[in-house]
């Protein structure tokens, strides 16, 4: 499994890719049969880089440990780094771990990537190979640059890292959710006026990666205390926005070229932000 050049499908889990053994990157377990099937691998561990919390129920239910480190689409700093290399190394001692994003493609592969040259389990150039097995895609370059321009950590600066791992990181509140959803749209409509390409005095700005954490944020609201106490149509329409924003994240990170496909879009999620400050907000 080590060296398949394909991700793996089973019962819940979806592109599950290993990147050494006992180490899986992948999905977020789709319910009971996802969880059954991680026991079925003899998981002991996730490691959810996820922001979304945690389904902690079903995973304590069959004896298995959830620790939640969320990174974002543009990478990690070297601190998140220290914490999941040693986070992993640890639950290895226990039995297999599985690292898992919302689909497995792109932070939990960049996770696992940095993860396994830092444990030295193979070099820069071999975990790229295994990150794009899981099909990461080449517009998150902050996620390969984690991966690429990792080294081998020695023991004693993985043992001085706090061991002490949340379940749950709990993602920010509604308001500051939406504050950060306002500036993510003010940095793709500059991504926008540079005809989507990453624009001149920004070039920090990963046009695909800002489409990603704006559906990953719509995910996470829809899903939340707020949307939950208010009428169903208001975490419906949080969702449906969601996938308009995951629409745009694809057509970016799949190299799209026509700007007026990518506007069309864009406009979409503007206009589903409108219609829905209008019935639930305004």
């Amino acid at each position: 499994m080590v060296d398949d050049e394909q991700p793996s499908e089973y019962p819940g889990l979806h592109n599950v890719v290993a990147y050494h053994e006992g180490c899986y990157s992948g999905s977020a377990p789709e319910g009971e049969a996802g969880f059954d099937t991680l026991a079925s691998l003899g998981v002991k561990t996730i490691i959810s880089v996820d922001g979304a919390e945690p389904a902690l129920i079903p995973a304590t239910a069959r004896g298995i440990r959830y620790i939640h480190l969320p990174i974002g689409y543009n990478g990690f700093d070297d601190e998140r780094k220290l914490q999941l290399v040693r986070a992993t190394r640890d639950a290895m001692r226990d039995g297999p771990v599985y690292l898992h994003c919302h689909h497995g493609k792109h932070r939990s592969a960049g996770a696992a990537g940095a993860i396994g040259v830092s444990l030295g389990w193979g070099s820069p150039s071999r975990m790229v190979r295994r990150m794009k097995v899981s099909g990461t895609s080449p517009s998150y370059r902050g996620l390969y640059a984690c991966t690429r321009s990792a080294t081998i950590i020695p023991a004693s600066a993985i043992d001085a890292v706090t061991p002490d791992f949340p379940e749950v990181s709990h993602p920010a509140g509604f308001v500051r959710g939406m504050i950060e959803i306002d500036a993510i749209n003010e940095r793709l409509e500059l991504i926008e006026k540079a005809n989507w390409q990453v624009p001149d005095g920004h070039p920090d700005l990963v046009p695909a990666a800002e489409a990603g954490q704006m559906a990953d944020l719509l995910r996470l609201l829809a899903e939340g205390d707020r949307a939950r106490n208010r009428p169903a149509g208001f975490a419906a329409a949080l969702h449906i926005n969601e996938l308009s924003a995951v629409a745009l994240e694809e057509m970016l990170a799949g190299g799209e070229k026509d700007g007026k496909k990518l506007s069309a879009q864009f406009a979409r999620i503007a206009e589903g932000c409108s219609h829905c400050h209008v019935k639930y907000r305004d």
